[in-house]
């Protein structure tokens, strides 16, 4: 039994499959999830589990190099938008909310919280640690 880290059997293996470049998508539970990529749904109920908590997981485990959200959390949900610039070290890459949709579907995985916040979704691009 695994005994630290992420214990989702589903996002482990995302995780450990990701290349250079692949993409994680951290949702809300209200954005709609397009057929291609895994949906790995955590929501158990409204605010559980919280998108805040899911993405600090994500980034403990995971090689980022970069976070795309779509540019109206700057304004409709301000209190994410503060995390996620403190997530890393670079900006932010900004995108109107339908090209943020329609960029889900390239995404390795969808991962669906139970986040009930406008604008609460991000997209997880992956780095190298070499």
């Amino acid at each position: 039994m695994k005994k630290n880290g992420i214990l989702n059997s589903h996002i482990a293996k995302v995780l450990a499959d990701l290349g250079h470049t692949d993409t994680i998508v951290i949702a809300d539970c209200g954005l709609p999830i397009p057929a291609g990529p895994i949906k790995i749904d955590l929501a158990l109920s409204i605010g559980t589990p919280s998108f805040q908590e899911v993405t600090s997981l994500l980034l403990q485990e995971m090689a980022v190099e970069k976070i795309t959200v779509a540019s109206e959390i700057k304004e409709a949900n301000k209190s994410d938008h503060l995390f996620l610039k403190k997530a890393l070290s670079h900006p932010l890459d900004e995108v109107d909310h339908e090209t943020f949709k329609d960029m889900t579907k390239q995404a390795k995985a969808v991962i669906r919280t139970g986040e009930a916040t406008p604008y609460a979704n991000c997209i997880l691009h992956a780095g190298v640690i070499f």
